[in-house]
């Protein structure tokens, strides 16, 4: 067929780089508090709509790599590995 990468895994490569960004930013940036910031307990949908976050569907995307969402971070603040990664991920799925 083509050599063209599946859809999803060019979303989930979007995904987490976006994250990578925010992560390695310093902890007092407000992308990175609003990242990093626990959801809403009252968090209301209408019926039939979970509350899923964005953070979430991170940490689902992350679980393909074998990462949870402490690790990810640590990673990301080492950049030339996080580059590295981020490439191989990109381009070898």
């Amino acid at each position: 067929m083509t050599k063209q990468p599946n859809h999803t895994v060019i979303i989930q490569s979007r995904h987490l780089s976006i994250f990578g960004h925010i992560a390695c930013m310093d902890d007092d940036v407000d992308a990175k508090m609003i990242l990093m910031a626990p959801p809403p307990e009252n968090c209301k949908r209408p019926p039939g709509h979970p509350c899923i976050m964005w953070l979430n569907t991170v940490q689902q995307d992350l679980r393909a790599y074998n990462l949870i969402l402490n690790e990810a971070v640590d990673l990301a603040k080492n950049r030339p590995l996080c580059r590295l990664a981020s490439t191989y991920g990109a381009t070898h799925s």
